[in-house]
């Protein structure tokens, strides 16, 4: 936010007399975030620029302690009269916001209860209100505020939606739904058996008349409901189109004539790749003639459709895989499909980096894109597939949540380590170094006393360079002899880098404050370094990049950073895999912290919901690699370890299944190692159910910290 003139001279008159203080007295003069503190920051995520480019919708998630779970609201900046914010909804479930072309909507998915309770809206919901609140729907609001109201309903949640570009109309995906009588029938066959295959059914997208919509809403009851044998769904819906596969990443072109989407598995489990394609739908073809068409066919997960402005390509980004099948999996990209001719061309192909996954957006002139090169991300701007990425002039640190309005006005994220995250607004790409806050949700952070950190560099055992972050403790920056928490990032295709993070998976801020610095290693494996550094870790996908970390520790300890007789180590996902390993490859780390890490790679490749990346970096499934998944697998050299370690796993984990933890606890406590399990009921991999567990887990891993990585 700008300044008063005011407040802008009070500033400049107390300048002269903060020149003479020293920055040890300033850092000094703040406190530093407290654990409370740290738990209650905010997430913004899902930031929408209007049409015109003078307002912004963001989706806000904060804790809710007393109700367990994480609240996610909407939030609206407006650019009149100076700049205003205001909090669009309230219910703590609400996300995914999606500006109507008008301008003059809102539509969000919700999974809330519809107002009223169970007979709030009959004519709406039908007869199985309490099966319908459960189910995530379409909601719209206006665009100046007021109540958010339900257009969608049924059991099945909305997987996908679009508007049309006349704002006329919006189309959604659902699982097929059925009528009334035969999930009667199914439940009375199955009880609460589960059909772990057969039961699954694929996708069908619909289009609903918003007007239409909005009128049987406010009728209240006036509408017949439907019968059993009718299909229990959305009244008024009209079918454009059946699959018998999932739907992801729904969107409209912006000549209305055609839908795009991602195809998912019916299982909810990343079993075969040759399922996850880009499709298209011609809305100009006669209902008969409207079967989706596939537009890719190869050895990749395409992710995150956006149509191109001419209204006949489709960007999509490569998640895992490579569209050119030559090489396993390397960093994400951008390409887009013509979607008459099929051709597909790759963006920024000579970009060193990697093309941030969902962090993009297509303009008139050609696509702009955030990039990760090292321990930065940038934005660049790209005018053709075959241009060079020219990067914008902006700030260091890490932008992400790119959006642009039609006239080229820019919303976005932007933090450093010592710069919380909030929304930014630029008037154009040549302006995004002069670009505003527009939000203050993190401003607390600004009156604490952050840590400070910088890229490191070594040398790993076989010459190759690698980098990762120093965060050094409060008033400590490049002090020597210090306690030293080497915490691993997961992915593996992710990075550490100057960017602010405070949750239970990044929790540096605390362990800083408690005296540690923290060592974030981006060891091969991790983007940002180019195709080779991301490949480099098949088939050796622990062992690599374990040598990579311990070089980086030996460095460390070797310049007098770390203090030899006090170090420790943790991480989680991934980076409990490569804490796992290191554990039995080394006794140096006193005490570690592991979550959700697989010690063997057999179980947990049939256990894994992505299953094909694992066999593709091993080169084959288990009983094709035998010898390689044994070599990789922490199990097999448990009688080397020493170190005390505490680990956590979610109870209903299906990426890294929860049997790991048991497996290594079992392990441990076998060899008489001091060990700590932590089971969290009903949490999958990302601890997003109670937002307590992720609280309670660093808790204990910080006394963990100081029972057995300070002991003198």
């Amino acid at each position: 936010m700008k300044l008063s003139r005011s407040v802008m001279w009070i500033v400049l008159t107390l300048a002269s007399f903060v020149l003479l203080i020293p920055a040890s007295s300033l850092a000094q003069s703040k406190p530093k975030v407290s654990f409370d503190e740290f738990f209650n920051a905010a997430g913004i995520g899902s930031v929408r620029i209007s049409p015109d480019g003078h307002a912004v919708v963001m989706s806000v998630g904060r804790a809710d302690w007393q109700q367990e779970y994480f609240r996610n609201d909407l939030w609206l900046y407006r650019d009149a009269n100076g700049g205003s914010l205001l909090q669009l909804t309230q219910s703590g479930h609400d996300g995914d916001p999606q500006w109507s072309p008008d301008g003059r909507w809102i539509a969000f998915v919700s999974d809330r209860k519809t107002p009223g309770g169970k007979g709030g809206s009959t004519a709406l919901r039908g007869d199985d209100a309490d099966a319908a609140e459960k189910a995530a729907q379409i909601y719209l609001i206006a665009a100046d505020g007021g109540e958010a109201f339900p257009i969608t309903a049924g059991d099945e949640d909305v997987h996908g939606f679009a508007w049309a570009p006349d704002s006329k109309s919006v189309y959604f995906a659902t699982r097929l739904p059925w009528p009334k009588s035969k999930t009667e029938e199914y439940k009375k066959l199955w009880k609460d058996v589960v059909e772990y295959r057969d039961a699954e059914r694929g996708d069908q997208i619909f289009q609903l008349d918003v007007a239409a919509a909005m009128a049987r809403y406010y009728a209240k009851g006036t509408e017949a409901q439907p019968a059993a044998s009718e299909v229990a769904g959305t009244p008024g819906a009209k079918l454009i189109a059946s699959f018998d596969l999932g739907i992801n990443d729904l969107v409209c072109s912006l000549d209305g004539r055609k839908l795009g989407f991602v195809s998912s598995t019916i299982s909810h489990r990343q079993e075969k790749v040759a399922q996850i394609e880009v499709y298209v739908v011609d809305l100009t073809q006669p209902d008969a003639a409207r079967a989706p068409r596939k537009l890719t066919e190869n050895t990749t997960q395409e992710a995150v459709l956006q149509w191109a402005t001419d209204s006949r390509h489709l960007f999509f980004q490569t998640e895992v895989g490579s569209m050119e099948g030559s090489r396993w999996d390397p960093q994400p990209r951008l390409y887009w499909v013509d979607t008459e001719s099929g051709k597909v061309e790759r963006w920024a192909a000579k970009f060193e980096g990697a093309v941030q996954l969902g962090e993009y957006a297509p303009t008139r002139d050609g696509v702009i894109f955030a990039g990760r090169l090292g321990t930065e991300v940038q934005y660049y701007r790209a005018s053709s597939p075959n241009d060079d990425a020219a990067k914008l002039a902006g700030w260091s640190g890490t932008y992400g949540g790119i959006t642009a309005s039609a006239d080229g006005k820019l919303a976005f994220l932007y933090s450093t380590l010592q710069k919380p995250t909030e929304v930014y607004v630029a008037d154009s790409t040549a302006k995004l170094g002069a670009a505003s806050a527009v939000t203050k949700f993190n401003q607390l952070f600004t009156e604490r006393d952050l840590p400070q950190g910088e890229p490191f560099r070594w040398k790993s055992d076989d010459g190759a360079a690698v980098e990762g972050m120093l965060i050094y403790p409060p008033g400590q920056f490049r002090a020597k002899g210090l306690k030293m928490l080497t915490l691993i990032h997961g992915g593996p295709q992710d990075a550490d880098g100057d960017h602010f993070e405070m949750d239970w998976y990044q929790w540096t801020t605390l362990a800083a404050n408690a005296g540690w610095v923290v060592f974030q290693p981006n060891y091969r494996g991790s983007i940002g370094y180019g195709d080779a550094f991301t490949l480099d870790i098949a088939p050796h996908i622990v062992s690599k990049p374990g040598r990579d970390i311990l070089a980086g520790v030996d460095e460390l300890v070797k310049q007098g950073i770390a203090d030899p007789n006090r170090l420790a180590i943790g991480g989680y996902s991934y980076g409990g895999y490569m804490t796992n390993w290191l554990i039995t490859q080394t006794t140096r780390f006193k005490a570690a912290m592991t979550g959700a890490g697989a010690v063997e790679h057999a179980a947990n490749w049939g256990n894994d919901d992505t299953t094909f990346d694992d066999a593709g970096l091993f080169g084959g499934r288990p009983w094709e690699q035998p010898k390689v998944y044994a070599e990789e697998a922490a199990l097999n050299y448990m009688d080397r370890v020493r170190t005390p370690t505490h680990m956590v796993g979610g109870s209903e984990d299906i990426r890294v299944a929860v049997l790991e933890d048991y497996l290594l606890d079992r392990a441990l406590n076998s060899l008489g190692i001091p060990s700590s399990l932590l089971i969290f009921p009903g949490e999958g991999h990302g601890l997003g159910k109670n937002p307590w567990h992720g609280r309670i887990k660093v808790r204990e891993e910080l006394k963990w910290l100081e029972k057995y990585g300070d002991a003198k």
